[in-house]
């Protein structure tokens, strides 16, 4: 019985190194595949914006769908976390510009993928399809740079992506917040930080903590100006409750007064147009002050000068028929009130 049990198992052996080798070539076959990819039409597709370009990046992203899908469906070590990781360092280091991260999130693979920094950047999610087995669910494409945090709860847990952008040179950078959910065969993007504060969001600082995303965002009002340190800052707070959606639970203003104080500029140049009486005994209560203001006396885009240890008193860069001016604003009680005002001989 043994001796005839041998020949089979002989047999039933070399079937499975035989499959083996062909998972191995298949794998080999793809990371050669990426290697000519990245080196010839990425290359080209970050400096050419075209459609060629874009057929390029799907045909990277097939290549990586395949290799995970693959890889799932063979199951056991193959379908681990680490292996699949390894796997894709292997890919990342073929092409230095790209990173290719995963996580998982109960029974869903999910992958934050950067090939540039435009927007040929995925999100991708895998799991179980049906009857089908293991394939690619959704992906979501965006600008900027994806990360994923994983949010406590059922089994296939809620995602929170930031999608960063490049940084602007004065501590911000574009931002892009979403909230991902399972729904039936693949995830949707149920909340975007676009829904509340716009698309064009620059963030100093972000963090996601359990189930709170708490973003710190410039504002731009009259009077902003890029790089200028004392600028309104808004710092917000959304939590991600199960069922309910998203909702702001806090916000705090930081430096409110330096778009307090831009709103008393507008107003005074707003009056000083309109020849608004009135408005302008309430902006510079000194009559001699008020008569030597032009008519024409604007406001210039540029950084302030605080005076005085508590910064009491802002000097305003601003400017009359071509001709410059400061203007001396100092906080009294709740209001700022025009203080002095100098015309800069050229």
């Amino acid at each position: 019985m043994l001796g005839k049990s041998l020949p089979a198992l002989g047999v039933a052996l070399a079937i499975v190194l035989a499959a083996g080798a062909a998972t191995a070539a298949d794998r080999g076959d793809r990371l050669d595949r990426f290697r000519d990819l990245a080196t010839s039409r990425l290359a080209l597709a970050q400096i050419l914006d075209t459609e060629a370009s874009a057929d390029a990046y799907r045909e990277i992203y097939a290549v990586l769908d395949d290799e995970i899908v693959e890889s799932l469906a063979s199951g056991g070590p193959f379908a681990s976390l680490e292996f699949l990781q390894d796997r894709l360092d292997s890919f990342a280091d073929v092409w230095g510009g790209a990173s290719l991260r995963l996580v998982r999130a109960g029974g869903l693979l999910i992958g934050a993928f950067v090939l540039d920094e435009r927007s040929a950047n995925s999100v991708r999610v895998y799991g179980r399809l049906g009857s089908e087995g293991p394939a690619l669910l959704s992906a979501v494409y965006r600008e900027g740079r994806p990360t994923v945090w994983v949010l406590p709860g059922g089994r296939d847990a809620a995602l929170v992506v930031a999608w960063e952008g490049a940084p602007s040179g004065w501590g911000t950078r574009p931002l892009r917040v979403e909230l991902l959910r399972r729904t039936g065969d693949g995830m949707r993007v149920a909340w975007s930080s676009t829904d509340v504060l716009g698309d064009d969001l620059h963030a100093r600082t972000w963090s996601v903590r359990g189930a709170d995303v708490r973003i710190r965002y410039e504002l731009r009002y009259p009077g902003w100006a890029p790089g200028c340190e004392g600028q309104t800052e808004v710092e917000d707070v959304y939590r991600v409750t199960p069922g309910a959606g998203v909702s702001r639970v806090a916000r705090q203003e930081h430096d409110a007064w330096h778009r307090e104080l831009h709103t008393a500029v507008g107003r005074l140049a707003a009056a000083l147009a309109a020849g608004d009486e009135p408005a302008l005994v309430a902006l510079v209560p000194d009559r001699v002050l008020r008569g030597r203001l032009p008519a024409t006396l604007r406001p210039e885009p540029t950084c302030e000068a605080r005076e005085g240890a508590g910064g009491e008193a802002v000097t305003v860069a601003a400017a009359a028929d071509r001709q410059p001016w400061t203007l001396t604003f100092r906080r009294q009680g709740v209001r700022w009130r025009l203080t002095g005002a100098v015309r800069v001989l050229q």
